[in-house]
């Protein structure tokens, strides 16, 4: 029995499915879609929004630990080959830092994105929705490269260069730089097989 049976509505999906948790705008999924089509040549789909992730929540520190939602994601996606976005709106934190913009699993199947941090504003004025929506798919495809185990970049100008704050973030560009560019496109192709042969 192919695995992608498993679960309601992904038969016949093929690359990466972004996974709304809770309150999430539509506009901010569907804009993920065109890059990850572009950079990463794999077709991308929505799934229909998961319950708020009230389980993940610290009450000490009034945040989302983001190793429980995706522990949740693993869990029930578990039988499907497929790369999984989630999406949050939710403050994210690991224990080594205050908080993150994203989580990974180097090499495994789901990562995080949160729009939650994305939002703060710069010089005492409020983001335009562009830019919120810019930073949320630098995130996206930078946390959805971890997926195919690129590490972080030293060069500033690649997508998987480090971004320690938003003015790091917001001077990202949305390119590879030629190295993680070659291993990206490596890691798809081995992907691509992998998922063909269901």
């Amino acid at each position: 029995m192919n695995a992608l049976k498993s679960i309601p509505g992904i038969a016949g999906k093929k690359g990466v499915l972004i996974v709304p948790i809770g309150r999430v705008p539509d506009v901010v999924c569907k804009a993920i879609i065109p890059p990850i089509r572009t950079l990463f040549h794999l077709d991308a789909d929505i799934l229909p929004p998961l319950p708020e992730a009230h389980y993940a929540h610290d009450t000490v520190r009034d945040q989302y630990n983001a190793a429980h939602i995706l522990h949740r994601l693993e869990t029930r996606f578990e039988r499907t080959p497929l790369k999984i976005l989630g999406v949050v709106n939710v403050d994210l934190f690991i224990p080594v830092f205050t908080h993150v913009f994203g989580e990974a699993r180097e090499g495994g199947q789901c990562a995080l994105v949160s729009m939650y941090r994305l939002r703060d504003r710069l010089n005492q004025t409020r983001p335009s929705q562009d830019l919120i929506l810019e930073r949320t798919v630098k995130v996206a495809l930078h946390e959805l490269s971890h997926l195919f185990s690129i590490t972080h970049c030293t060069h500033t100008g690649c997508i998987m260069h480090f971004s320690m704050n938003l003015q790091d973030l917001d001077t990202t560009s949305f390119t590879f730089c030629r190295y993680c560019n070659a291993y990206l496109k490596a890691a798809i192709h081995r992907f691509a097989q992998a998922v063909s042969r269901g």
